[in-house]
This record gives structure tokens, sequence and C-alpha cells, in this order.
């Protein structure tokens, strides 16, 4: 008989790292943070829009990343674990419902929401593990400490005029970046390690595939809707099937061999923590993003076909290299490789020289969409044909 129940998850059983179903469940409300996040970066093409959905954006992964994080130590099939989890989907729901006026009317609304879990959540997790070891309670304490610290600037940020309301979240964003970077130190109670985070790997892989789903859906989603209201003329059965191809050759990219070769690489770690912070933690938000703006982009193409913003080009430009360089990053950190693989590099390289052309007005927005699209369908193809060739047989 336990003296105490633990609420961690039991490690070595055959199903200990399995994604639960309330973990999807909470994963729902994240699907509309994402359209929320989509279409404010539609509404507002500009500079400063591009700027206030990046942050805005960040924040959404940093609830959704951390939360993975948790879910990851502590069982979701206990009830005290289940009831947290719908507590955070309330506050997901109404930080996502403050996206649209995050820097209007509702600055507070989103600041008070994100505080709420982000401090709210490690202190669950303190308590949770109040039976457990020091290094354990410790980990949860200086995260909850970086939380706070990092909440008074998001929660001023949302108080102020709107106009420098992105200065003050600029700077609680640094803060909720660099803890774990800076291992979250905190004067009197040292820093955390990686080995304090013995998480399982398979699952932090998983939680993350399951996210570019979500983003990969949302672009589809996007498509779908605008190609539904549009007259069926060549030139938008054209935009319709190069977004559909552009999401399939993302799929691939990530799924073919990325994410199976990183759950790999993460699951036979003898330091998985220090994988999932670069991997998956930092990398992946480009991955995501790179998601996001092209779908935006694939929206343009279809309503635009001939004319689009300066800012709906670096939409069409920047969505495809943000997604190639964070798979890029992934592959490279959470593999054996000396660089990043070559094929991904090039099709940056490939796409940075289309900016003369692009912005000069040379392609319209159409066939700019489908020269893109064309690229990333190069990449995937170009790396599933090396990652299947044999290995050259050395002479006897």
């Amino acid at each position: 008989m336990e003296l105490k129940t633990s609420l961690l998850r039991t490690r070595g059983r055959f199903d200990s790292g399995k994604v639960s179903m309330i973990e999807l469940f909470f994963d729902l409300v994240f699907v509309f943070a994402v359209t929320q996040l989509s279409h404010a970066l539609l509404e507002h093409l500009s500079a400063a829009g591009w700027l206030q959905t990046t942050l805005l954006l960040m924040a959404v992964w940093w609830v959704w990343i951390y939360t993975s994080w948790i879910t990851n130590w502590l069982d979701p099939e206990r009830m005290p674990v289940r009831i947290s989890l719908f507590v955070l989907m309330l506050g997901g729901l109404l930080m996502s419902a403050s996206i649209p006026q995050a820097f209007g009317t509702r600055g507070l609304g989103f600041a008070g929401a994100y505080v709420a879990m982000q401090v709210g959540r490690p202190l669950f997790a303190l308590w949770a593990v109040r039976h457990e070891d020091t290094a354990r309670r410790h980990n949860f304490l200086r995260i909850a400490l970086w939380a706070g610290f990092a909440g008074v600037f998001w929660l001023i940020g949302g108080a102020v005029d709107p106009a420098v309301r992105i200065y003050w979240w600029a700077a609680a964003l640094l803060i909720d970046l660099a803890g774990p970077w800076l291992l979250f130190k905190v004067p009197g109670l040292g820093s955390s390690s990686t080995g304090d985070w013995d998480i399982d790997g398979n699952h932090m892989s998983e939680r993350c595939g399951l996210f570019v789903i979500i983003a990969l859906g949302e672009s589809l989603l996007v498509t779908g809707a605008s190609f539904a209201g549009l007259e069926w003329t060549a030139g938008n059965w054209a935009g319709f099937i190069s977004a559909l191809l552009g999401s399939i050759a993302m799929w691939w990219l990530y799924f073919d061999k990325g994410a199976e070769l990183g759950q790999a690489r993460i699951a036979g770690s003898k330091d998985p923590g220090r994988i999932a912070r670069r991997a998956y933690t930092y990398i992946h938000m480009l991955i995501i993003g790179g998601v996001i703006v092209s779908a935006v982009a694939d929206e343009l193409s279809l309503l635009h076909a001939d004319e689009t913003s300066f800012a709906g080009i670096c939409a069409m430009l920047g969505g495809p290299i943000l997604y190639l360089l964070g798979n890029a990053l992934f592959k490279w950190v959470s593999s054996e490789r000396s660089g990043p693989p070559l094929s991904h590099v090039l099709g940056i390289l490939i796409i940075l020289a289309l900016i003369p052309m692009a912005f000069g007005r040379l392609y319209t927005p159409l066939i700019l969409a489908c020269i893109t699209t064309g690229v990333l369908v190069l990449v995937a193809i170009w790396e599933h044909m090396a990652l299947r060739r044999p290995p050259p047989e050395l002479d006897p």
C-alpha cells in the first residue's frame, strides 16, 4: 500500500508517455487561438501588425508548451490534474478571445489570463509535488517566481496606453523566454539543471507534433473557406491547388522523417530536458509561426491574386522561410548532423533570391505563391530521396 498518493506520471509503463484524451481536448482551445492569430495578422498587415502578432503568437505558444511540460510530469488522468487543465482551458479561451483587441481595449484581459495561467500552473505543480524530492519542488518554485516577475510587466502593459503597450509586453516576453535558457536562476535558490527536467521524450515529441497539426489544420481551413467564397475560375483553382500542395509539403517536411528522428533522439537521450528546451520549446516557435504566416499568404494569394501590399509579399516569402528555417534547426539539433540539412538551406536561399523580383512586382501574388509552393515541394522531394538513399558500400 502506498503511504502517499503521487500525481506524477508512472514511468516505465507501456503507456506512460501516451498523450491522453484530456490533453487533446485541451488543445482545442488552441485551434481557436491559432485562428485568432491568423485573422489578426490578416486584418493588420503592417509593420506594427507583424510585431504585435509575433508577440501574441509567442505568448500563446509559451502557454501551450509550458502546459505540455507540466502534463509530461504530472498524470493528466488524475482528478486534480484534470481539473487544473479545465481551469487552464478557461484561461486559454479568455486569452484567445482577447487577441483581436489585445493591443486595444482588451489588453488587460489578455495579460490577466496569460499571467493567471503562467503563475497558477507552476504553483499547482508545486502543490502536486509537495511530497516529492527537494530538487523537483525547487524547480517549480523557480518557474513560478520567474513567471511572477514577468507577470508584473504583462499586467502593467495591459493597463497602460495601447500606444506603449508593446514595449512593456516585449520586456515581459524577453523575461519569459530567458527563464528556461538561464535555467530559472533565482538568488538564494540557485538554478535548475536540465537533469531536473526528466521528461518523457516520446510524450514531448508527440505533443509538439500535434500542435504542428493544429497549425496545418488552420491553414487548410483558411484555404477552404476562402476558396468556397470565390468564383471557380482557372486562376482561383491554381491558387487553391498551390495552397493545398504547400500544406502537404509542410506536413511532409516535418512528419516524413524529421519528427520521427527527433522523437528517437530525445527518447534515447540521457538528458532529454536539454533537447526538449532547444528543439521543442524554442525552435518549434519558428515552425508554428511559419505555418500561420503561410496560411495568411495562402488567403492573400486567393483573395488578391493580382496585387497585394508590401506586408502581403513579406508574408508570402516569410512564411516558407520561417518554416524551412525552423525545420532545418530542429533537424540539426535533434540529430547527429554537423549542420542543417542542405536541402532546407538551399530552399531558403532560393526564396531569398525572389525578393528583388517580388518587391519589384515582377510576379503577381498568385505566381509568387505557386513558386514558393514549388520550392517547398522540391525541398520535400529532395530530402525524401536523400534519406532513403542507401549508404555507399565500403570496399573490402
